[in-house]
């Protein structure tokens, strides 16, 4: 895939990025460089590779789920200006 200088504008456009027009140039090599590093992988071979989250073994912590309050009510409200039945108080807004 290549890259010309519309595609950059087009991308910066939609990235919201200001790029300069002495920059569009140089910009549309850059991204060439790095498709065609992604497009390198694609000539690797992964048949009979396991999908992995981590680069050593690791299991994942399980705990019980068990559905609770959290027993934190009281410390939630306790910096609140103003709080009733561990509820936050608010003024009115809406008559």
């Amino acid at each position: 895939m290549s890259v010309d200088t519309e595609t950059v504008r087009r991308v910066a456009k939609l990235a919201r990025i200001a790029v300069e027009e002495e920059d569009l140039e140089r910009m549309a090599g850059e991204l060439n460089a790095i498709l065609g590093f992604v497009e390198q992988l694609n000539e690797v071979d992964v048949s009979g590779v396991e999908p992995m989250t981590s680069v050593i073994p690791i299991a994942m912590k399980m705990r019980s789920d068990e559905v609770t309050d959290g027993g934190k009510a009281d410390d939630i409200v306790a910096n609140a200006p103003q709080s009733g039945e561990n509820f936050f108080l608010v003024p009115k807004v809406v008559e």
